[in-house]
């Protein structure tokens, strides 16, 4: 992991009610390059982490500090030990700061993440003037009971 980068655990409660307080929505936030300075590339493998317990994903998106200026999107791929979690990956368009939105959703076809498995994220593509920066991706969902 590059300079700068670093994974944010950013666990809020943001539902759940008179459950239990693991099955209340949070989210694992994770930066994947610094903010403002060097643009993204591609590449495997931008930042590698272990999952803390099993949990369980309802949905992933992404987000750019700054937006790619020219046709095409920023693709970012998420893999569980080695083998992608998603079927359709997170994109952001060109001209947007976030993947909510895009032009196609991402889809999950792995949600359940094992405990201590070790997650990569990827940048598979990039816009045209390939001047995207602050990649963050967010992981959605609840501790695995």
């Amino acid at each position: 992991m590059g300079s700068g980068s670093n994974i944010v655990g950013a666990f809020s409660s943001t539902s759940g009610g008179g459950e239990s307080p693991y099955k209340r929505t949070t989210s694992f936030v994770i930066a994947c390059s610094d903010e403002s300075t060097t643009a993204l590339t591609t590449g495997n493998g931008k930042v590698t982490f272990r999952m803390p317990y099993a949990y369980t994903l309802d949905s992933v998106r992404a987000s750019l500090t700054g937006a790619g200026g020219a046709s095409g999107t920023t693709t970012i791929d998420i893999n569980e030990a080695g083998s992608t979690i998603l079927s359709t990956k997170i994109t952001i368009d060109y001209g947007d700061t976030t993947s909510v939105g895009a032009s196609a959703a991402p889809v999950i076809s792995d949600t359940a993440l094992a405990d201590n498995a070790e997650i990569t994220i990827d940048i598979d593509a990039v816009t045209g003037d390939a001047d995207e920066t602050g990649l963050k991706v967010y992981l959605i969902g609840n501790k695995t009971l």
